[in-house]
């Protein structure tokens, strides 16, 4: 005799939207990802943003990576967290149900405001958690520039 399975409308809705949200590049509160136009994420890491006096902190949920698996840049004032998550081996002896966790290539860019030091972004990664501090700089003064009148 067979297993009979309880039919969930509300689980298939879930995951068709799931679905269409990763095609359109969404994520799952719904807001557009800073992509490039040719760039393509399979997914895209929890990430909590904090501030205090002295910096910015930037923690991003990368479980199952190491150090080695994630490569932070910061260019022209964008700080991009990109990296992948290999998918384990499939083998014969073991029977896959179900796969709910994301794997592949990953980026997620952040625009930094004007008043961070660049140079003084620092890493560390602790348990699967990317902690990044970026330092606050003095605000710049404005130019002045005279303007001559012919």
């Amino acid at each position: 005799m067979s297993n009979l399975t309880r039919w969930n409308p509300i689980n298939e809705f879930e995951d068709l939207m799931n679905r269409y949200n990763r095609m359109f590049g969404l994520t799952r509160a719904g807001e557009r990802e800073g992509k490039d136009l040719f760039s393509r994420s399979d997914w895209a890491p929890a990430v909590d943003i904090k501030e205090t006096d002295q910096a910015f902190t930037v923690e991003a949920e990368l479980p199952g990576m190491s150090k080695d698996d994630v490569k932070v840049t910061v260019h022209d004032g964008v700080l991009t967290i990109k990296g992948e998550r290999k998918q384990e081996e499939e083998t014969e002896d073991k029977k896959v149900h179900r796969i709910e966790r994301f794997y592949g290539s990953f980026m997620r860019r952040f625009t930094l405001p004007d008043n961070v030091d660049e140079n003084s972004v620092k890493a560390s990664f602790k348990d699967g958690l990317l902690t990044l501090t970026i330092n606050k700089a003095e605000p710049k003064e404005p130019k002045a520039i005279e303007v001559n009148v012919e």
